[in-house]
C-alpha cells in the first residue's frame, strides 16, 4: 500500500498542478480514441466507420476541453452529440465515454439541479436508446446503468474531498491570522508594560534629580554640605533610574535569556517604605505613610508591581506639579482587596495637559482587574485612589 501511495501521491498532485486545458485535450483525444475503435476494428454486424459517424463522436470529445469553465455547457454539448450519434449509427456506441467524463465533471463541478437533472437525463436516455434502437441484454442494461453511477459518485467523491480540502485551508489561514493577531497583541501589550515602567522610573528619577539641580546653587556657597548631599542625590537617583532601565531593557535581549544573567526583581509593596524615604529625603517633601484594615498579606507579583508604581507616579506628579509640602500614603487592606490612596495638600491638579502618567496608572490597574481615580481632594490638594483586587476578585474582573 506504501509503494502504491509513494508513486500515486506525486503523480496526482503534478496532474492537478498542469495546465487544465493540457490534461482536458488530452483527455478528450483519449475519449476520441476509444470512441473510434469499434468503427476502426468492427466486429462482424456492425457498421464500418463514416464521417458523418466519426464526426459525431469528434462532437463528443471536444467539448470536454471547456468541462471546467463551462461544465454545464460542455455536458449538455455532449449529451446532444451522443444522442445523434445513438440515432445515426445501428447499434449505439459500445460505451458512453463523453458521458460518463460529463458526469464525473457535473457531479464535481455542477449546481445541484444541474447535477440532478444530467444524471436523470443520461440514465434515462441510455435506457431507452439501448430498448428501442438494440433490444439490447439486460446485463447490458446493467452494465451501462452501472458505469453511469460509478463516475457520478466519483464526481461526488471528488466535490467532498475539495470541499473539505478548501475547508481545511480555510481554518488553516483562519488559525495563521488569529496566531498573527494574538502575537501583534501580546507584542502591544508587553510594549505597553514596557513603556509604562520606563515611563515611571524615568519620570520618578528625574524629578527628583531636577528638584536637586535646581536646590543645589542656591545652597552651594551657604551651606556647601547640604549642596553635596544635593549632588549627591542626584547622583544616587541616577544610578537608580540606571539599574531599573537596565532590569527592564534586559528582557528584550535574547543574549541575556540565554546566558541566564541574574535579573533584580520587580519591585512590590515591600519597597513603599524605601520609596517613601528617598522622596523625603531627595526633595523635602514631608511623606506619611500609613497602613490601616485587615492584616497585609502576599497579591499576585503583577498586582503588587502596580501598587508600587502606583505610588511612584502619585508621588512623582506632586513632586513636579502640585507644589505641596506635605504627601500622605494610605494602604488600606480589605478582604476582596487592596486600597492605594495618595493625597497631597498641593495648588490643585497634580498633572500636564498632554501627560500620559496617570493614563499609564489606570491601564496598570485594569491590567489587574482593579481600577484608577484621580482628581481633587475632599480639603484641597490633589488625590488618587487605586484599587487592586486580590486573587480571586480579579480573576473575576478580568473573566
Amino acid at each position: 500500500m506504501f509503494a502504491v501511495r509513494s508513486w500515486y501521491v506525486p503523480v496526482v498532485t503534478r496532474v492537478r498542478t498542469t495546465n487544465p486545458y493540457v490534461v482536458d485535450g488530452a483527455l478528450a483525444v483519449l475519449v476520441l480514441f476509444a470512441a473510434s475503435l469499434q468503427w476502426l476494428f468492427p466486429d462482424e454486424g456492425d457498421d464500418p466507420l463514416s464521417l458523418v459517424g466519426w464526426l459525431l463522436g469528434a462532437a463528443t470529445a471536444v467539448p470536454l476541453l471547456w468541462r471546467r469553465r463551462f461544465p454545464y455547457a460542455c455536458a449538455l454539448a455532449v449529451s446532444a452529440a451522443t444522442t445523434a450519434m445513438a440515432y445515426h449509427h445501428a447499434p449505439p456506441p459500445d460505451m458512453l465515454y463523453g458521458g460518463l467524463v460529463v458526469l464525473y465533471t457535473m457531479a464535481a463541478r455542477g449546481l445541484p439541479w444541474q447535477r440532478r437533472s444530467m444524471l436523470a437525463g443520461w440514465l434515462l436516455g441510455a435506457v431507452l436508446t439501448m430498448q428501442h434502437k438494440e433490444h439490447s441484454e439486460p446485463f447490458e442494461y446493467a452494465f451501462h446503468v452501472t458505469g453511469m453511477i460509478c463516475a457520478y459518485g466519483l464526481g461526488v467523491l471528488a466535490r467532498v474531498q475539495r470541499a473539505y480540502t478548501a475547508a481545511v485551508e480555510d481554518r488553516a489561514r483562519r488559525l495563521e491570522r488569529e496566531r498573527a493577531a494574538e502575537t501583534a497583541r501580546a507584542i502591544a501589550q508587553e510594549r505597553s508594560r514596557i513603556a509604562r515602567d520606563m515611563h515611571d522610573i524615568l519620570a520618578h528619577a528625574v524629578s527628583l534629580m531636577v528638584v536637586q539641580a535646581e536646590a543645589g546653587p542656591v545652597v552651594v556657597r551657604s551651606d556647601p554640605d547640604r549642596a553635596e548631599a544635593a549632588f549627591d542625590a542626584i547622583a544616587a537617583s541616577g544610578r537608580d533610574a540606571m539599574t531599573q532601565l537596565r532590569r527592564i531593557l534586559g528582557v528584550l535581549k535574547e543574549e541575556e535569556r540565554r546566558g541566564g544573567a541574574v535579573r533584580l526583581p520587580q519591585p512590590d509593596l515591600a519597597g513603599l517604605p524605601g520609596l517613601v524615604g528617598q522622596v523625603a529625603e531627595s526633595t523635602g517633601l514631608r511623606v506619611e505613610l500609613s497602613v490601616r484594615g485587615q492584616a497585609a498579606r502576599p497579591l499576585p507579583p503583577d498586582t503588587e508591581v502596580a501598587a508600587y508604581r502606583a505610588v511612584q507616579e502619585a508621588l512623582t506628579n506632586t513632586v513636579k506639579h502640585a507644589y505641596a509640602s506635605c504627601a500622605q500614603v494610605e494602604l488600606d487592606w480589605a478582604e476582596d482587596g487592596l486600597t492605594l490612596t495618595v493625597t497631597d495638600d498641593g495648588r490643585g491638579p497634580a498633572h500636564t495637559a498632554g501627560g500620559h502618567g496617570l493614563i499609564g496608572l489606570r491601564e496598570r490597574a485594569a491590567a489587574c482587574g482593579g481600577g484608577a481615580e484621580a482628581g481633587p481632594g475632599p480639603e484641597g490638594g490633589f488625590r488618587v485612589v487605586v484599587r487592586l483586587p486580590a486573587s480571586a476578585d480579579r480573576e473575576a474582573a478580568l473573566g
